[in-house]
């Protein structure tokens, strides 16, 4: 293969330094309108504090009870299976055959819980026309555990 030739350019380019980027603290919003100042994360003209708040208000105020329930048992299956994960890493995996099967049966709980809220949750009525929660509660209920053979 032949040496590549350098082209010898004689123009002078400027050498000015960069110009800097300027604080955090002054920084404008993005085009997504989401801006940091003074460690305060802004959404348009709402801070983070006052979105996530809304959101647990709307939460608490337009949500049936009976969803609030079933959430409530989302949580509890996510808390189970996060102490199972940690008792796996700090105790250690020897019978690793019961962290799996426990693990494996609390995400599967998680699963079905998941789709029983989906079924009986009221603003999706549209998708789940011929379905009415009783009949879900009932499938729900009805799903024989696993078996080993």
């Amino acid at each position: 293969m032949a040496p590549k030739h350098r082209s010898t350019n004689t123009t002078t380019t400027s050498t000015a330094p960069p110009t800097p980027n300027p604080p955090i603290a002054s920084r404008a919003p993005n085009r997504d309108g989401i801006s940091v100042s003074k460690g305060k994360v802004t959404v348009g003209n709402q801070n983070m504090y006052e979105i996530m708040q809304g959101v647990g208000d709307n939460y608490l105020d337009k949500t049936p009870q009976r969803t609030k329930l079933v959430d409530v048992f989302m949580a509890f299956l996510v808390f189970v299976g996060g102490v199972q994960f940690v008792y796996c890493v700090l105790a250690g995996n020897y019978p690793f055959n019961a962290f799996l099967a426990g693990f494996s049966a609390t995400v599967g709980q998680f699963v079905l819980t998941a789709g029983l809220r989906m079924q009986t949750n009221p603003e999706n009525k549209t998708e789940f026309s011929t379905v009415s929660p009783e009949r879900s509660v009932t499938s729900f209920l009805e799903v024989p555990p696993p078996r080993a053979f």
